[in-house]
């Protein structure tokens, strides 16, 4: 199985996906908390917008981003999530708004697609989902933000079928890394957590266990982010799992659950570079 790799890029640490990394006309990574300048429990590569860090610090680390993936910071798009299931289409007509206009815009949304060249789009998580897609055939590329709620909401899927209704990309081309996230060990959820799975019919004998000891309930929120791939007709073979969990990795990674809401983002992101 293809496993994410860490590199280190400049003065900073990034994570890349060994299928995506295969493909020249794409460039994406996954921040890890290594190389920038935040603090305490934001220490110290957090990019995250909407976080209650220092705005020096967070600006520092996206400069620092921006300069060791090539990609220019006044291009990247993060949207400003809310754990739904709105999926938004970046084009010309949204690049020619202005900030507060696209600020408005990136207001509730959790994934982001877009088929405009050098328009990185990404989205903040620690211990949610993140999960990128890229269609070779028609490039197109998306980032989405998969928390509990948002995987109930089938969104992973939802944003694969808006690449394939939209822009009529292949599903069978489509290729996807589920990235740096909570593991199913680690991500111990109330019967309530359970009951919103049950009832949106997934496949609980394929993501639900218990601790024998505990009879606590775990959700695999990877396997049901790659069920739903397979649902919107990715092949098996085109979905990658980084396999890395954020809660034990916290050192590596933010992880909220370990560190607190009031902690640093991971920034996963994905850009068509330009012909």
């Amino acid at each position: 199985m293809m496993k994410m790799k860490i590199q280190e890029n400049k003065q900073i640490e990034v994570s890349r996906f060994s299928g995506l990394s295969g493909y020249r006309d794409i460039s994406h990574f996954t921040t890890t908390r290594h190389g920038g300048v935040s603090t305490g429990t934001y220490a110290s590569m957090n990019p995250g917008v909407y976080t209650e860090d220092d705005p020096g610090f967070i600006r520092k680390n996206l400069e620092l981003l921006s300069n060791a993936v090539g990609i220019s910071l006044e291009n990247m798009v993060i949207p400003h999530q809310t754990h739904e299931d709105r999926v938004l289409a970046i084009d010309a007509s949204f690049l020619s708004l202005n900030d507060k206009e696209r600020k408005l815009r990136l207001e509730g949304v959790d994934a982001l697609v877009t088929n405009v060249p050098d328009v990185c789009v990404a989205v903040s998580t620690a211990d949610c989902v993140p999960v990128l897609l890229y269609a070779p055939d028609r490039k197109v590329v998306a980032a989405v933000h998969a928390g509990w709620r948002g995987t109930v909401l089938h969104i992973a899927r939802k944003a694969a079928s808006l690449m394939i209704e939209a822009y009529d990309c292949d599903p069978t081309q489509l290729v996807a890394g589920i990235g740096p996230s909570i593991s199913q060990a680690a991500f111990e959820v109330g019967e309530e957590v359970v009951k919103a799975f049950q009832m949106e019919g997934f496949p609980m004998e394929r993501i639900l266990r218990r601790n024998a000891e505990t009879q606590k309930a775990h959700i695999d929120l990877w396997e049901t982010n790659r069920l739903q791939l397979l649902e919107a007709g990715l092949l098996s073979g085109h979905i990658e799992i980084a396999g890395i969990c954020t809660y034990i990795r916290y050192e590596d990674y933010f992880s909220a659950r370990r560190l607190g809401v009031k902690s640093g983002r991971i920034l996963t992101g994905i850009c068509l570079k330009k012909s």
